[in-house]
């Protein structure tokens, strides 16, 4: 099935424009979700929004977003009023400026999404504006309607496409002085420094994602599967809980006995070994299974399971309903 964009409008640079869509770059579907039920009842309960002063529910028809005036007086805005304003940021992203790419604070950066062509007519203009900011190295900085709001967006050259990442304005942004500035400046001794940047060099290597599981995650679904076969959850062992070192320059030199132990200290508990790289395929030449595809059967197994709970429970039912009177 093909993405579906969140938006659809066009890419402007002057007077070259070209139709695009936006697609989220990230998603959260695969993370486990949890349901709100009726403990009594085991039935899920479902939300409702009640009228503050009277106590009634308000139906989704009646609902209306109002603006604040002052203590319980609003400004009642209509969906079709707010769909009445039209911007151009509304239907257009136009670049405004190019800059460099390590000029943008990271503190700003907050959704990205992938911005592509939305026809074939697209692609030959959208090529031009992409391929322009890619031998030029910079970034393009527009802005963009999105959830009856304008955002700042930034425009980067990221493969066959663009990666279009919303920014945050600078009062969402908190200043670091309230945290930083009543830290003091600290001279540390050389070789102080030198073991810590030694444990730096031994740790080095290159960013992959793939490296790192959602270790809470993988959790969360063996403790569901425990209790949906009628176990008792397995313990989780929980690391050694950090704290301040009192010796520092005790602890570096410990740390660096332990890199080179793979990560075991003399105690035995120092921290654990990294996690070896994984492979994409396996010595035979097959695919090995990837963490999504690992969780999707585990989902599986456990809609599975329970459908065949509810099943048992339904035949149970009947087995033990009142025969009828013969008339």
């Amino acid at each position: 099935m093909a993405a579906r964009s969140t938006w659809k409008g066009y890419l402007k640079l002057s007077l070259v424009s070209c139709a695009v869509g936006l697609y989220p770059a990230t998603t959260s579907s695969a993370r486990t979700s949890f349901h709100t039920i009726n403990r009594d009842t085991g039935n899920r309960v479902k939300r409702q929004f009640i009228d503050s002063e009277t106590g009634d529910v308000v139906e989704t028809e009646d609902q209306v977003k109002g603006y604040e005036v002052g203590k319980g007086s609003y400004v009642i805005v209509e969906p079709d009023e707010l769909d009445a304003i039209k911007i151009e940021s509304t239907h257009t992203i136009n670049i405004e400026r190019f800059v460099p790419r390590d000029e943008v604070d990271e503190r700003y950066l907050d959704v990205p999404y992938y911005l592509a062509p939305e026809d074939k007519v697209a692609q030959e203009a959208f090529a031009v504006i992409r391929d322009a900011m890619k031998a030029k190295d910079k970034a393009g900085v527009a802005r963009i309607v999105l959830a009856n709001r304008e955002r700042i967006v930034l425009l980067e050259p990221h493969g066959k496409g663009v990666l279009a990442t919303i920014l945050r304005y600078p009062y969402e942004v908190k200043p670091d002085e309230a945290f930083f500035e009543e830290l003091p400046d600290v001279e540390l001794p050389k070789e102080m420094s030198e073991l810590a940047a030694h444990i730096i060099d031994k740790k080095a290597g290159k960013f992959d994602p793939t490296e790192f599981e959602d270790r809470y995650e993988e959790a969360v679904l063996a403790l569901v599967k425990s209790k949906q076969n009628g176990k008792d959850p397995k313990p989780i062992k929980e690391g050694r809980k950090a704290s301040n070192v009192i010796n520092l320059m005790d602890a570096l030199k410990k740390s660096i006995a332990a890199e080179g132990k793979g990560g075991k200290s003399d105690e035995g508990e120092g921290d654990e070994k990294a996690a070896p790289v994984k492979r994409t395929r396996k010595a035979g030449g097959s695919a090995a299974p990837s963490r999504s595809s690992k969780k999707t059967a585990t989902t599986a197994k456990l809609k599975a399971g329970a459908a065949k709970t509810a099943a048992s429970r339904a035949t149970s039912k009947k087995s033990h309903a009142p025969l009828k009177k013969a008339s």
